[in-house]
């Protein structure tokens, strides 16, 4: 099996093609998705009179929701085997949600549109993750999830990066800006329908009934379950990066360059996201892991107790550092630990125990600034993260590279 597996290229330039695909599909989506979400804090604050709490509240429910849709279609992912179709019914319902936003007079407009776009980012999650491994050679899977995952944050501070040319345009017109957010949306389904390619060899599994059955529970691993364990701890120590928008403000940041706390941190995600997935594979998931978690102890830190912009930038850019160190790993262990069939399944499950966890961190944060400000919000995501490593420490999950475990 390892002879078989050294004979697969190395680097990023032996990714699939549609997996690179799949990569500019998340670019141009959360392009849009970025170029108002890196506004919808201020917007919802400062012009529908929101409260910081309420923000929380929004974000934790939203992702939530996402989190449950993943579950029901990653199981059909695996029933039918056409993960490309969930994954077209995805994009397509968050990309018709974005005309909503600049429509929206009032707190629950927001919400309902925030509401329909986490469900199409739930539907489409777990059957795109499970198309990538699919996809990928086991050798190349660290590395291939690092593509997806850089071209991603590409659009992610591109999108907040349109936006402050797009406020200093329209002299701080919300809604104005928010319109242009269907320009890339489009381009993302176009990408998506014409650019990806399913695997010819993907069977449907057959399976009626409940989404998840005991029997599909007992097959997976105990590594599985150990990573389902990192990724909720992980996530309870990152809450929404609304807040972190919100600290740009609170900073000083004059309105219309709110959105460079975005630019900044995405900047940083998508210069690392690939490398660190290449390095994962060749050393092991855990201690690249480890790393991120120490890099998001310091990032809480320094957002808490270092003043000024400064402070900001710092912790800003120390974030994207540990989203770049950690986020495409977490769905390379998913892939490494769970049968190759219930893939779509265990990124669905995966998801829902984070999902959870991102509503009551980003509901937890929200009271907590609003009770006692951001310094107690950050304070608090460092000692969850410290958590988060200990449940690392403990876990036996990622410790030595691809081939090693192949």
């Amino acid at each position: 099996m390892s002879g078989q597996i050294d004979l697969v290229p190395k680097g990023w330039r032996a990714v699939p093609r549609s997996v690179i695909a799949l990569g500019f599909v998340a670019m141009f989506m959360d392009m849009s998705s970025e170029l108002i979400h890196s506004l919808l804090p201020l917007f919802l604050v400062g012009s529908l009179g929101a409260s910081v709490a309420a923000v929380g509240l929004i974000e934790g429910v939203a992702e939530a929701t996402a989190s449950i849709a993943r579950v029901f279609s990653g199981v059909l992912s695996d029933r039918l085997g056409k993960r490309k179709l969930l994954a077209v019914v995805g994009y397509g319902l968050s990309a018709i949600t974005k005309p909503v936003f600049p429509l929206a007079g009032s707190v629950g407009a927001v919400f309902g549109a925030r509401f329909f776009d986490r469900v199409g980012k739930g539907i489409r999650t777990a059957p795109r993750d499970a198309l990538v491994a699919d996809i990928t050679p086991a050798a190349i899977r660290g590395t291939a999830f690092g593509v997806r995952q850089a071209l991603d944050t590409v659009g992610a501070f591109a999108g907040p990066s349109l936006a402050i040319v797009l406020m200093a345009a329209y002299a701080n017109d919300f809604r104005a800006v928010f319109w242009w957010a269907v320009v890339p949306a489009i381009i993302a389904m176009l990408f998506m329908i014409y650019g990806v390619q399913e695997p010819a060899g993907t069977k449907p599994s057959g399976q009626k009934g409940w989404p998840i059955k005991r029997a599909d529970l007992a097959r997976m691993s105990p590594a599985y379950w150990w990573t389902v364990a990192i990724g909720a701890a992980f996530t309870l120590a990152r809450f929404s990066e609304a807040f972190l928008v919100l600290k740009g403000q609170q900073a000083g940041l004059p309105i219309a360059l709110v959105p460079l706390v975005m630019v900044a941190m995405n900047l940083v995600y998508a210069i690392v996201a690939t490398p660190a997935g290449s390095l994962s594979d060749r050393i092991g998931r855990r201690a690249v892991l480890g790393v991120g978690l120490g890099v998001l102890i310091g990032a809480d830190l320094v957002l808490a107790f270092l003043p000024g912009l400064v402070g900001l930038f710092v912790g800003v850019a120390l974030w994207g550092l540990f989203m770049g160190l950690t986020q495409g790993l977490l769905s390379a262990l998913v892939a490494d630990t769970a049968p190759a069939d219930l893939r779509g399944t265990a990124f669905g499950i995966f998801n829902l125990v984070t999902g959870t966890a991102l509503l009551f961190a980003s509901a937890l944060a929200g009271v907590l600034w609003e009770e006692f400000g951001p310094t107690a919000t950050f304070a608090a995501g460092a000692a969850l993260a410290t958590l988060a490593a200990a449940v690392t420490v403990i876990s036996k999950v990622g410790t030595s590279g691809c081939l090693r475990r192949m």
